[in-house]
C-alpha cells in the first residue's frame, strides 16, 4: 500500500469520523427567515432595524441580510425602542419572572434592568429626546401609562383612568402621547398633552393596538383586530374616515409601524418584514436571517413496572382531614372513604363502591360525615352516621357539588355548586339542615378553595383569585372573607405580592377557636394570627421547613395535621414539634392470569400503513405472546375473541386533558368507549391523580391508564386553581422532590413561568428520566423541552409566538418543532375543529358513546354554539397542522378537555387532522405509537407487537380509510382485561 493511498483512507475514515460526531451531536442549528409575531424598531439613522424573534433583540441592516442577537435567549425580550441617539435599545423582557424594561447597548454590550418589582412594565418607547422612557404597566391596579425618568430613575404615572390604558407612543416632536385605552366612557385612541385632560382621538369597540405618529404629527398609524380580519389602519388626527393600509388578506401583527419617510413605512405581516409606501397597495418584503442553537441533550427516560405483582403504598391520598377531638383522620383513596386512627396499623373503609366518594368533613361533634358522591349519576350532597353507618342524600342536584363543610354548631353546611354557564366557576351555598333551604352565599367563584367557617358562623374564608388587571387575567391566590350578613367580601393576603398554594384543600383554615388561619404557603405550612374579622393582626409563623399538603385543625387549636408529600403528620402551634401518623395502607395492580387470543380479521399495528390480515394475537396475562396466522382450534381453553370481521388496533392515547374527580365513576369509563386505553394530565392535582391512577389501575374502577403530573409549575402570578407559584430557592426545589417521589411521568411548565426556571426544572426533570412540556416554543426547545402544547392558547405576552391572531404559524415556528424533535400537542379541536364538525357534519353525534355519557341538553347547547362560531381563519390551523407533519414533525393527538366533551373532543381532533389532509394512518399512529414515544413508554405500549402490553381496540368498520370508524368501538381489552360493549356501557 502506497504512501499517497494511506493518506487516503486516514482522511476518509477522519471524515466519517466527523460525520459520526455529527449525527450524533446535541446541538441543532436552525436558521430563522421568518418570524411569528415579531416586533421591528427603525433606528434613528434609518441604517437599521432592532426587532425580536422568539424572545431575543436581533440587530441587521434595514435593507436586510444577517441578523446579529443583542440578547440571550433567556429574557424573553420583546417590543425594541431606540434611544435618540442611536446608541442603545429598550425593550421589555421577562428575566427575572416579570415583565420589566430593560436596555442593551447597540453592540449586545450592557444590558441592564431600568424598572423593577412585582408589577408588569409593557411596551415602551424611547421619548424623542432620549431622557424617558413610557411604557404600560398594572402598578395602580389596572394598566396605566407611566414613565421612568432615567436620569434618577424616578416613576411617574401619567394616566389614572379604571380602563386599562397601554400601547403609548410618542409624537416625533414629544409634546404629545396617543395610546390606546379600554375606558368605559369611550374605548379607543386617545391623546395625551402636558397638563391636559385625555382627549379622545379615535372611538372603536375594535381591539386597538400600537398607535404610532407620522412623522409630520398629523396622522397615526395603527392596528386594528376585527372578526377574521388584522388590518394596518392610518388616521388624521382631526377625524375622518380611517384608510386601510394593508390588503385583507394580509396576517398584520400588533406592533409598532416604523417610518422611513413620510410616504415609507416598514411593518411586519405574514412572517415578514414588509415595506410599504403610502398610496401604494403593493410592497416589498425585506429577507433577514437568524441563527439558533438549539442543545438537545438525550436523557434516559424513568421506568416504569407494568408487571409489579407486589403490594404498594398508596400515595392517592386524597384530603385529609382530622377528627375533632384528634385522634383520627378520614380521607378518600381508592374511591372510598377511610378513618385511620392513630396507633392502629391500617385505616378502616368507611364506603365500599364502585363510585366515587371524596371530599369527607367531620360533624362539630365528629358523629357524621358530610362528603360528595356519585351514586346517582353526578356529585351529590351525602351525610353518613358513623354509629348506625346510615347513609343519606342531603342534596340530589342538577349539578355538581363539591367541598361540604359544616357550620361550627353542626345547623349547616356550606358547598359550591358548579355554575353550567360558565366553565370552572361554581356558587357557594348554605343548606339549613333542619329546613333544607339552601341560600346563595356568593355569586359565580373561579375555582375557589374548600370553605372554612369562622367560630362565630359569621365569615366564610376561601382563597380566590384577585387579578392584577382586567387586561390580563393572572393574579395570586388570597384569602378572601366572605361575611355571611351580605355585607361587601374582602381580599386579605399573609404576605403581599406572593400567592397562596393551589386552591383546593391548601387552606385558608380558621382555628376552631378563631385566634388563627392555617394555609400553604411557598409548599410549607404557616399560621397567621387574626381577629374576628379575620382582619391579620401579627406576622405569619411558618410551621415546617418539609413540603406540606391539607392543613386541618384539631377541635382544640393546638396541632394541625398536614400531608408531608406523601405521608401523613402533625405539628405542635405551640413547640412546631412534628410527629408522623404512621399508616400501613397499600394496594395492588390488577394482573389478569390465563391466556387470551384475539382472532383478528385486520390488524393496525400502529406501524404499518396496511392492514395484516386473518391472524391470532395471544394474550398471556397483560401482555401480547405471539402474533400468528389465525389456526382455528390450536388454543386449548384459551378464551377466544373473534373479530374474524373486525379491525383491531392499539389503544389511543389522548394526550392534553385535565381530569378530577368530579366526572364521577362514569369518567373513567367514558375514555375506554372512545378506545382511549392512556391519557395524558400535564396538569392537576397530583393527590386527585393518584387516588384516579390507583382506583384505574387496581381494578377498583374501570379506567385508562394515566400518565400525570401535579399542578402547573407557573410564575409569581397564577390563574388556574391547580397553577403552583413558583419563585425560584427552596420552594421550587420542594415542589421537583415532589415530582419524583409522587412518580410523576412529565412535568408541565406554564405561562408564566420563567425561562431561567424553566430551564432548572428541565434539567431537574431529565436527570431523573421525566419529560418536560410547557406553552412555550423558544427556548424551551432550545434547552431540551420534549414537548409543547397547544397550537396557540395562553401567553403571558397577550399574542402568541406561535400563532397569530388569524391563526396563521410561520417558518420560524415550523423548522423550531421539526429540527429539534420536539413533539407538539395542536389540540386543533380545542382551536375551533371541534365545534367546525359540529356545526357543519350531521352525523357528529350519531355514536352510542355520546347517547350513553352525554345528554341531549348538551347537544343542543353545543349546536348552538356551533350556529355562532365563525371558521373565517380556524382553516389556518388545519393549515399548519399538515405542515408541521409533512416538515417531518412529531405531531400527537389532544384536545384540552373537559372544557369540550372527554372523549367525544378526541375523535374531533382526528377527524380534524384528517379534513386537514393528514391521511388516516398518519393520524391513527400519532394517536398510539408517537404518542408513546413521547411519554417514554414505546416499549410497552403504543404498537401491537409481541412483548407487549395488551391495550387493545376492536373497532366495526375501516378506520384507515374512514377515520369516523375509529368510533365504531365493539369492544376494548386493557392489561390483557377483555371489556364487551355491556361492561364499557353499565360498569361491572
Amino acid at each position: 500500500m502506497n504512501k499517497r493511498f494511506k493518506l487516503l483512507i486516514n482522511f476518509i475514515a477522519l471524515l466519517s469520523l466527523f460525520e459520526l460526531k455529527a449525527m450524533t451531536s446535541d446541538s441543532v442549528k436552525v436558521i430563522l427567515t421568518e418570524g411569528t409575531n415579531m416586533a421591528i424598531s427603525l433606528s434613528p439613522d434609518k441604517k437599521n432595524l432592532a426587532m425580536d424573534i422568539q424572545g431575543t433583540i436581533w440587530l441587521m441592516p434595514v435593507a436586510g441580510g444577517k441578523a446579529k442577537a443583542l440578547t440571550d435567549a433567556l429574557g424573553d425580550c420583546r417590543q425594541p425602542t431606540w434611544s435618540a441617539d442611536g446608541n442603545q435599545i429598550a425593550f421589555q423582557s421577562y428575566r427575572d419572572g416579570n415583565f420589566h424594561i430593560w436596555k442593551v447597548n447597540r453592540d449586545g454590550s450592557g444590558l441592564s434592568q431600568l424598572t423593577f418589582g412585582v408589577y408588569h412594565d409593557r411596551e415602551p418607547q424611547w421619548s424623542p429626546d432620549g431622557k424617558e422612557i413610557v411604557f404600560s404597566s398594572d402598578r395602580s391596579g389596572n394598566y396605566d401609562i407611566w414613565k421612568i425618568e432615567l436620569d434618577k430613575g424616578n416613576l411617574v404615572q401619567l394616566t389614572k383612568d379604571a380602563g386599562n390604558d397601554y400601547f403609548p407612543s410618542y409624537s416625533s416632536d414629544g409634546s404629545k402621547l396617543a395610546y390606546v385605552s379600554e375606558r368605559n366612557t369611550a374605548a379607543g385612541l386617545y391623546l395625551l398633552e402636558r397638563n391636559a385632560e385625555p382627549k379622545l382621538l379615535v372611538h372603536s369597540k375594535e381591539k386597538l393596538f400600537s398607535p404610532v405618529w407620522h412623522p409630520n404629527g398629523k396622522q397615526l398609524t395603527f392596528n386594528t383586530l376585527l372578526p377574521g380580519v388584522s388590518q394596518l389602519e392610518f388616521v388624521n388626527i382631526g377625524g375622518g374616515d380611517w384608510q386601510t393600509l394593508s390588503e385583507k388578506t394580509e396576517d398584520v401583527f400588533p406592533f409598532k409601524v416604523s417610518w422611513l419617510s413620510e410616504t415609507d413605512y416598514l411593518y411586519t405581516a405574514d412572517g415578514q418584514i414588509k415595506h410599504g409606501i403610502l398610496g401604494q397597495r403593493k410592497t416589498t418584503s425585506i429577507p433577514f436571517q437568524a441563527e439558533v442553537i438549539l442543545d438537545r441533550k438525550k436523557y434516559v427516560t424513568k421506568v416504569r413496572d407494568f408487571d409489579s405483582k407486589k403490594a404498594q403504598p398508596v400515595q392517592g391520598i386524597r384530603s385529609p382531614i382530622v377528627s375533632p377531638d384528634g385522634k383520627s383522620v378520614i380521607f378518600t383513596a381508592l374511591g372510598d372513604l377511610w378513618i385511620f386512627k392513630k396507633g392502629t396499623e391500617k385505616p378502616v373503609q368507611v364506603t365500599n363502591d364502585i363510585f366515587i366518594d371524596v371530599d369527607p368533613v367531620w360533624s362539630p361533634d365528629g358523629k357524621k360525615i358530610a362528603y360528595t358522591s356519585d351514586k346517582k349519576g353526578n356529585m351529590d350532597l351525602y351525610v353518613k352516621d358513623l354509629s348506625t353507618g346510615k347513609d343519606s342524600c342531603l342534596l340530589d342536584a342538577p349539578d355538581n357539588l363539591k367541598f361540604p363543610s359544616w357550620s361550627p354548631d353542626g345547623s349547616k353546611i356550606a358547598f359550591y355548586q358548579a355554575d353550567p354557564k360558565a366553565y370552572s366557576r361554581n356558587v357557594l351555598n348554605i343548606m339549613d339542615l333542619k329546613s333544607n333551604e339552601i341560600t346563595t352565599t356568593y355569586g359565580s367563584l373561579f375555582e375557589g378553595s374548600q370553605p372554612s367557617w369562622t367560630p362565630d358562623g359569621k365569615f366564610i374564608v376561601i382563597s380566590s383569585l384577585d387579578s392584577y388587571s382586567t387586561r390580563f387575567r393572572e393574579g395570586l391566590s388570597k384569602f378572601l372573607v366572605i361575611p355571611l350578613d351580605k355585607s361587601p367580601a374582602k381580599f386579605v393576603s399573609p404576605v403581599p405580592e406572593r400567592s397562596l398554594a393551589t386552591r383546593g384543600k391548601n387552606g385558608p383554615v380558621v382555628s376552631p377557636d378563631g385566634s388563627m388561619i392555617a394555609y400553604i404557603l411557598d409548599n410549607t405550612l404557616w399560621v397567621v394570627p387574626v381577629d374576628k374579622e379575620c382582619e391579620i393582626i401579627g406576622p405569619p409563623r411558618r410551621l415546617t421547613n418539609e413540603l406540606a399538603e391539607d392543613p386541618s385543625w384539631a377541635a382544640d387549636s393546638k396541632t394541625v395535621v398536614f400531608l408531608a408529600t406523601d405521608v401523613l403528620k402533625e405539628v405542635s402551634v405551640v413547640d412546631g414539634k412534628v410527629t408522623p401518623i404512621s399508616m400501613n395502607f397499600t394496594w395492588q395492580i390488577k394482573q389478569p392470569l390465563g391466556q387470551l387470543v384475539v382472532h383478528a380479521g385486520k390488524l393496525f399495528n400502529g406501524r404499518s400503513e396496511k392492514y395484516i390480515e386473518n391472524v391470532d394475537i395471544l394474550i398471556e396475562g397483560n401482555r401480547i405472546k405471539k402474533i400468528t396466522q389465525h389456526r382455528a382450534g390450536a388454543y386449548g381453553n384459551a378464551k377466544i375473541i373473534d373479530a374474524s370481521k373486525q379491525v383491531i388496533m392499539p389503544g389511543m392515547f389522548e394526550m392534553h386533558t385535565h381530569q378530577n374527580a368530579q366526572h364521577g365513576e362514569k369518567g373513567g369509563r367514558l375514555w375506554l368507549a372512545y378506545g382511549i386505553t392512556s391519557i395524558r394530565e400535564p396538569g392537576t392535582d397530583p393527590y386527585d391523580a393518584l387516588e384516579r391512577k390507583e382506583s384505574w389501575t387496581s381494578g377498583k374502577r374501570l379506567g385508562p391508564r394515566t400518565f400525570f403530573t401535579g399542578g402547573h409549575m407557573e410564575g409569581n402570578r397564577i390563574y388556574y386553581n391547580r397553577n403552583t407559584s413558583n419563585v425560584g430557592g427552596a420552594q421550587l426545589e420542594l415542589e421537583l422532590n415532589r415530582a419524583v417521589r409522587l412518580g410523576y411521568d412529565m412535568i408541565k411548565t406554564y405561562v408564566g413561568l420563567s425561562d431561567n426556571l424553566q430551564k432548572r426544572v428541565t434539567e431537574f426533570a431529565h436527570t431523573n428520566g421525566i419529560p418536560v412540556a410547557s406553552h412555550e416554543i423558544y427556548p424551551a426547545v432550545g434547552y431540551g423541552v420534549d414537548g409543547v402544547e397547544h397550537m396557540g392558547a395562553t401567553s403571558r405576552r397577550g399574542y402568541s409566538p406561535k400563532l397569530t391572531a388569524m391563526n396563521n404559524t410561520y417558518q420560524d415556528v415550523l423548522q423550531l418543532i421539526a429540527k429539534s424533535g420536539m413533539y407538539i400537542t395542536p389540540t386543533i379541536s380545542l382551536h375551533g375543529g371541534f365545534t367546525s364538525l359540529a356545526k357543519n357534519d350531521p352525523d357528529f353525534f350519531n355514536h352510542w358513546q355520546f347517547e350513553t355519557f352525554y345528554s341531549e341538553k348538551l347537544k343542543t347547547e353545543l349546536l348552538g354554539s356551533a350556529s355562532r362560531m365563525s371558521e373565517s381563519t380556524y382553516s389556518n390551523v388545519e393549515k399548519t397542522t399538515l405542515n408541521l407533519i409533512k416538515s417531518g414533525a412529531r405531531v400527537t393527538p389532544g384536545t384540552d378537555s373537559p372544557i369540550i366533551p372527554s372523549g367525544f373532543s378526541f375523535h374531533g381532533e382526528l377527524q380534524s387532522w384528517v379534513k386537514a389532509g393528514i391521511s388516516p394512518f398518519e393520524t391513527l399512529r400519532a394517536a398510539t405509537l408517537w404518542c408513546a414515544q413521547e411519554i417514554g413508554v414505546e416499549k410497552d405500549l403504543g404498537t401491537i407487537e409481541i412483548g407487549k402490553l395488551a391495550d387493545i381496540v376492536i373497532i366495526n368498520g375501516d378506520p384507515l380509510t374512514n377515520i369516523k370508524e375509529a368510533l365504531n368501538v365493539d369492544g376494548v381489552i386493557k392489561n390483557g382485561e377483555y371489556l364487551n360493549l355491556k361492561t364499557l356501557k353499565q360498569g361491572k
